[in-house]
């Protein structure tokens, strides 16, 4: 049963109270930092590795397990996030964000070290279990930490971190690839790679020694007054297998989708199958069986909290089409750099930030949030329109006005998420309601990419032959395909390479004689044309392609802010009430009074 608003409100208010007066000034700000830290680290490593693949392949080979380096990282963080949220209600946040950390660095450390693919990919693992620790304790800690009137600018300020490394991952990547510092024989120019997790282990330590000296143990309200084995006999063992289980076979068929096999095979019909199924046994244990549920499903009751949740999961796959495709566009079509792209999708980096702070000392001022998120997901929603216009001709000015657009837009939706669940459950339920939040958004980034990566793919495929001169069929199957690649389009020197390479393979066919010169002059023009007109029907199929993944990233945005409307507006409680004596009749403050589930 939802605990009651007077309860409600005075376990937010009291032990806020409590934890705030024990981190102030200097314990304070090195709690926030760390925090800060361990949320960008965690964040990036879901897109710094990206770029860097081809060079990891080229070191420890493996082709055929290429996606499992970023599938397991993925796979373990998000199953770890709601099983770390309810237990740390149970037990305590302090550990397992500490432990969360340690694992974090450990995984990077090793993963650096790698020295085969199969290492490699168990070590991302590793990485991921940490960072899945530390993504569902962040937030929950601030708010832990803040009332929910205060939580509104500091959750935005930690919202804009968590975009800015979906945004800047890759660069970052390519930068410390291409980059990174040599450490004798171990890293040389071939393996700068390893930068991109060694980078982690620095930052980390640093955050790990404040969390371990300023964050207190007892800083959370616990939603059980059990100790020891009556403690641990109550965690949903049940429920969190079962979770675990369906997220791993619903990530799984998702990755496979499209990709590894076709959708109507059998390994991503079997996988997803058994995703639902061990959904319908997560959700008939947590309302049947377990005594301290995973994920209380009776939380769903509450509009504010299905409303967040839903929002999660939409926005997750609308920021994923915008970090992963805008920078693609970029690149591919337009032909600028890695590290250009990540230069020109600064606007959006920059604008969502601001917004997302502008908007979070605003919600704290007003004390209200849902005006904010609706026009904030309409102002979304026009931004990406703007951006299913973008095509092969279009210029950075046209692109820079859209990226302005959609990090406004979503700079006002994001902070609001995290902050209007909190502030309609109970503090005790704080970890289980946050991490629900935040699995679901690494959950939607997930889906978002299965099926608009599918849309891009298919009309990719649709609008190439449309665009491919005749002559291109004259070409070996295996050039042409490399050829109309869409990563040969990103790149650098591989398109010059293969045109050079086809030019030699068709000069060498010409018999020698008087002529061979003017000959080979003419063919190697001709190829040379012909080479050009493929990669340019190439950039103008993916222009196509991601134009339709921006069409359904705004058919999401439309579904955010019909979900915006639901988003019930409960004024933010901000002040502790006057403690009332025994017996006596609770005074409800009229802000709480909304905080009710219905």
């Amino acid at each position: 049963m939802e605990a009651s608003p007077v309860a409600h409100y005075v376990s937010n208010g009291s032990s806020t109270r409590a934890a705030r007066e024990r981190l102030r000034g200097w314990e304070l700000a090195s709690v926030l930092a760390a925090l800060m830290l361990t949320l960008l680290l965690a964040a990036l490593d879901q897109t710094i590795v990206s770029t860097a693949l081809p060079r990891i392949l080229s070191q420890l080979h493996g082709e055929d397990r290429y996606t499992w380096v970023v599938t397991s990282y993925l796979l373990t963080s998000t199953t770890m996030i709601p099983i770390v949220g309810k237990l740390s209600d149970q037990f305590g946040r302090k550990w397992f964000v500490v432990i969360g950390v340690i694992i974090f660095l450990i995984g990077s450390a090793l993963s650096g070290a790698s020295q085969s693919m199969n290492q490699l990919i168990i070590y991302r693992g590793l990485q991921g279990i940490g960072a899945g620790m530390v993504l569902a304790m962040v937030f929950t800690l601030v708010g832990d930490i803040f009332t929910p009137v205060e939580r509104a600018k500091w959750q935005g300020l930690f919202t804009s971190m968590f975009a800015l490394a979906s945004v800047v991952g890759p660069t970052l990547g390519g930068y410390l690839t291409d980059n990174g510092p040599l450490l004798g024989s171990f890293v040389t120019d071939a393996t700068r790679w390893r930068w991109v997790f060694y980078v982690n282990l620095p930052v980390g330590v640093i955050a790990l020694v404040f969390l371990l000296r300023f964050l207190p143990a007892n800083i959370s309200a616990r939603s059980t007054n059990f100790t020891g084995w009556a403690a641990v006999r109550r965690v949903d063992f049940a429920g969190s297998l079962t979770a675990a289980g369906a997220t791993t076979c619903l990530l799984l068929g998702l990755t496979f989708g499209g990709q590894t096999y076709p959708w109507n095979s059998a390994p991503v019909i079997g996988t997803l199958a058994g995703a639902v199924v061990l959904y319908a046994a997560f959700a008939y244990i947590e309302a049947r069986v377990a005594v301290e549920p995973l994920l209380p499903l009776d939380l769903f009751r509450n509009q504010i909290f299905t409303a967040g949740a839903l929002l999660s999961l939409t926005v997750g796959a609308a920021l994923l089409a915008v970090s992963i495709y805008l920078p693609l566009f970029i690149q591919g079509v337009m032909g600028l750099s890695a590290t250009s792209s990540g230069a020109a999708v600064t606007p959006l980096t920059l604008t969502l930030a601001a917004a997302s702070v502008t908007c979070g000392l605003i919600i704290s001022r007003l004390g209200r949030y849902q005006v904010i998120s609706i026009i904030g997901a309409v102002i979304m929603a026009v931004g990406i329109f703007l951006l299913t216009r973008l095509n092969s001709s279009s210029n950075l000015l046209e692109v820079s006005r859209d990226m302005v657009v959609v990090g406004l837009g979503l700079g006002m939706v994001q902070p609001v998420l995290t902050l209007a669940v909190q502030n309609a459950i109970p503090r005790t339920r704080l970890g289980v309601g946050t991490g629900a939040v935040t699995y679901l958004r690494s959950l939607g980034s997930t889906l978002g990419l299965a099926v608009i990566g599918t849309v891009v793919n298919g009309a990719f495929s649709g609008a190439l032959p449309a665009h491919l001169p005749a002559a291109a069929r004259q070409l070996p199957p295996s050039v042409l395909a490399l050829a109309t690649s869409q990563g040969t389009l990103v790149a650098p020197g591989l398109k010059q390479q293969l045109t050079a390479g086809v030019v030699q393979a068709a000069v060498a066919r010409i018999p020698p004689g008087p002529d061979h010169t003017t000959l080979a002059a003419q063919v190697t023009a001709q190829v040379t044309t012909l080479m050009n007109q493929i990669f340019e029907a190439t950039r103008q199929s993916l222009a196509v392609g991601i134009q339709q993944a921006f069409w359904v990233a705004f058919g999401i945005a439309i579904a955010i802010a019909l979900i915006t409307v639901f988003l019930k507006d409960v004024p933010l409680r901000g002040s502790i009430p006057t403690p009332q004596p025994v017996g006596a009749e609770p005074v409800i403050p009229p802000a709480v009074v909304g905080a009710k589930a219905e």
